[in-house]
């Protein structure tokens, strides 16, 4: 009788486990994001990755989007604390740790977001990686939006009228642009644009097209002068902890990089690109004047942002690599893209 409680007894223990265990067999991967849910990027983006880490663990790990966690600029510091899993954010918003992903940002380079965000990824990995710029997080992909536009509340003739105009800005090379434009630059998170704009607090705003559509900018700033490769990219980046990581087993570890990487670089491009298309498209059929530059326009964008290939290598010269070799390598790269298969 005793041996038969004791046995029934350990059963019941092993049931309790293998319950517990198999509660904790699935592994939440817990992603602070910003801006609104339906922009590309928490709407098609974030949730491809997703499906493709839950395919590639055998259902082992799930994302989980998180909003409102904490400034776009606090994320990266979130990561590497370990109290978000991932996250992705806005170089701009961090000048002082990242002046390499400035190269992706520079003007005048006629090539797709999704052939940037690639060639970003790759020159990273052959010549930035030991720079210490993501030391303390795992670097899950690189990507940049599709090309900054000029979008104003009242009517421009030409952009030299832009001289003294309070413009927001987001930083990176968008705030040199601003500054080599005369503008007044006002300094705010996309999130924080539409009320400044509606106050008058700024006169425009630098910015692609898919957020004048998702943000509704296009409510504030219905005029725009559109560039034929735009003032500026913008860069991001998109992290990981080590300690989300570190707490996977190996087999998953290398399942989840396996389906980011290069493969979710090329997926982020891809979308901010479509999400540009369809913000144009919107933001026309709603009214908005959408006028492309005069060649007076182009040529005297073209003269103004000389120099920033140069002044940008002599800025990361602390940095120790070979910027030079990677600029050229870059702009190969992106010039030369062939899609992936996603």
């Amino acid at each position: 009788m005793l041996k038969k409680k004791i046995i029934t007894g350990l059963v019941s223990i092993g049931l309790g486990v293998a319950s517990v265990s198999n509660a904790w067999a699935e592994t939440q991967l817990r992603v602070a994001t910003w801006l609104s849910p339906t922009h590309t990027m928490n709407k098609d983006v974030l949730p491809t990755w997703g499906k493709w880490i839950e395919d590639a663990t055998e259902g082992r790990v799930k994302v989980k989007l998180e909003y409102d966690v904490g400034h776009p600029k606090s994320l990266v510091d979130m990561v590497e604390d370990g109290a978000v899993d991932a996250s992705w954010t806005f170089h701009g918003y961090l000048p002082g740790r990242f002046r390499l992903t400035q190269m992706a940002e520079l003007p005048g380079l006629d090539a797709t977001p999704e052939a940037v965000s690639v060639a970003h990824w790759r020159i990273n990995d052959k010549y930035f990686n030991k720079s210490g710029e993501y030391r303390g997080v795992q670097l899950a992909g690189l990507f940049v939006h599709g090309p900054g536009q000029v979008h104003m509340r009242e009517p421009l003739n030409s952009l030299k009228e832009l001289k003294g105009k309070k413009v927001r800005i987001g930083g990176g090379v968008s705030a040199e642009i601003g500054k080599r434009l005369g503008v007044s630059g006002v300094s705010a998170p996309a999130n924080k644009a539409y009320e400044m704009l509606s106050q008058g607090v700024a006169d425009g705003l630098f910015m692609q097209m898919d957020m004048m559509k998702v943000a509704r900018f296009k409510d504030v700033a219905p005029y725009t002068i559109k560039l034929p490769n735009g003032l500026y990219l913008g860069s991001f980046g998109i992290f990981l902890s080590n300690d989300f990581l570190d707490g996977l087993s190996d087999k998953d570890r290398k399942a989840v990089m396996a389906v980011s990487g290069e493969k979710l670089s090329a997926l982020a491009g891809r979308k901010w690109d479509e999400a540009d298309k369809v913000g144009e498209a919107d933001i026309i059929a709603s009214g908005s004047k959408v006028i492309d530059a005069s060649e007076d326009d182009i040529n005297y964008f073209k003269q103004l942002v000389q120099g920033m290939e140069q002044d940008w290598l002599d800025s990361v010269k602390k940095r120790k690599v070979d910027a030079s070799a990677a600029l050229a390598a870059f702009k190969e790269e992106a010039r030369n893209y062939q899609p992936l298969q996603l």
